[in-house]
């Protein structure tokens, strides 16, 4: 029998076993909403955008920005950037809210098989952004050539301080055992 998700510790990143009947259980639970550990930040933005050179002026222009978005915007490809929490502090483990790791499936091992963000307002800085995550499918068991396993469709809904829904990602995990001498 699988955990209570409600009985997690989610200070640990490790997966949660049990049987596809209580994963299918889970489709339509929703997470907490947390928030996130860092405002949207300029000198991130101005990092990211100088290692993929994006030169948008929305992202390095303060007064092109304000004109055309009331403010320096959050590249889409950030989206991430403001959900992950920072891998170390000096009291204690990271939490994570993601909630696909705590599917209880049979398998050790976890691909990211696709992910796929939808936005829906401007993200700026000096936002700091809540969100939360809902279990939206799990697949039967599958055979690939890692071995047999089960997709989990999860999506994360991003709020700003207002609970203004900004941007949405759907993300697919292959959650599996490994095939007798797969790589």
């Amino acid at each position: 029998m699988a955990q209570d998700p409600g009985d997690i510790d989610n200070t640990d990143w490790h997966l949660v076993y049990g049987t596809y009947e209580d994963a299918k259980a889970m489709i339509g639970t929703k997470g907490e909403i947390a928030e996130a550990e860092v405002t949207v930040d300029w000198a991130m933005i101005k990092y990211y955008g100088a290692m993929v050179e994006d030169a948008n002026p929305s992202y390095w222009d303060a007064d092109f920005a304000q004109k055309h978005w009331g403010g320096i915007l959050a590249p889409p490809g950030m989206l991430m950037t403001w959900y992950f929490p920072i891998p170390w502090r000096p009291n204690g483990k990271p939490t994570f809210p993601g909630l696909a790791p705590k599917v209880p499936l049979p398998g050790a091992n976890m691909l990211n098989q696709s992910t796929e963000s939808e936005f829906f307002a401007p993200i700026r800085v000096g936002e700091r952004l809540s969100f939360y995550d809902e279990v939206v499918n799990v697949s039967p068991e599958k055979r690939a050539g890692v071995g047999p396993g089960h997709f989990v469709s999860t999506t994360m809904t991003f709020l700003n301080a207002e609970g203004v829904k900004v941007a949405t990602n759907s993300l697919t995990v292959f959650r599996y055992s490994p095939a007798e001498g797969a790589r």
